[in-house]
């Protein structure tokens, strides 16, 4: 299964998709399309759902590139594939080049993928709470107006990720938020927990693309933790019990 977004399925020069988690090779709690490198897969399986994430987006599975996440803000330029022992650290890329796949890899984290196809110049970035709180959304942003993009031009969509109902986060979690700004307090409201409270990620990041003069922004609005059926969930895995989590991947191409 296959979401896409109308924004940036009207562009003929883009190819893209948020994959869900089927139509994969993986078994028990990586069933079905686990992308993950980083996960404790078989890692001939993650090949196989890599490879069949590329074909459904025609392009060769070589030139799929994911890089080393670490919820932080560095973006790099991709100007050609790279082998999986050398993906550089990073949350979001870049790029001008046609033939290029950019991956970004979630399981509850937001992921965003942009497009100015009048520049030719796409990007793909994944957007947890501590990559958006430090600005992750302001510098891919930055590196595509960098490279020749404009902003008023930068369409951007914010894929499946948890929702604010299912965010539980403790009540000193949005202090750093509200240091940054105290506006930010909109984001969170009261849980039927009296000790918790929730935190809505997508508009978060969906206002830091505003904030960053990206207007033409959507957002495919869906609970990566309620549908365990279609997505991959790191809280509903540790909630489980469960050991391990597969990755969805996001994924979008300039042809």
């Amino acid at each position: 299964m296959i979401l896409n977004a109308e924004s940036l399925e009207k562009m003929s020069n883009i190819r893209h998709a948020f994959f869900t988690r089927r139509g994969g090779v993986s078994r028990g709690i990586y069933s079905s399309l686990n992308c993950g490198l980083g996960s404790h897969d078989k890692p001939v399986n993650v090949e196989a759902n890599r490879a069949r994430a590329a074909a459904a987006l025609g392009m060769e599975p070589d030139s799929l590139c994911t890089a080393a996440q670490e919820h932080g803000t560095k973006v790099v330029v991709v100007d050609r594939p790279w082998p999986r022992e050398t993906s550089p650290v990073a949350d979001a890329m870049v790029t001008n080049q046609p033939g290029i796949t950019l991956g970004v890899l979630s399981a509850d984290c937001a992921t965003i993928l942009l497009a100015d196809t009048r520049s030719g110049i796409i990007g793909a970035a994944h957007a947890g709470w501590r990559g958006a709180l430090a600005g992750i959304v302001a510098s891919i942003v930055n590196a595509m107006t960098q490279l020749g993009a404009h902003t008023e031009q930068i369409f951007a969509v914010v894929g499946p990720c948890i929702g604010s109902e299912s965010y539980l986060v403790d009540m000193e979690f949005p202090l750093p938020f509200l240091a940054n700004n105290p506006a930010n307090s909109c984001f969170f409201h009261k849980a039927n927990d009296a000790n918790q409270i929730t935190f809505d990620l997508r508009s978060f990041v969906e206002r830091q693309l505003l904030d960053a003069g990206v207007y033409n922004t959507s957002s495919i609005n869906m609970d990566t933790f309620l549908n365990s059926d279609t997505f991959f969930s790191y809280r509903r895995a540790l909630r489980n019990g469960e050991k391990d989590y597969g990755r969805a991947l996001s994924a979008i191409a300039l042809v």
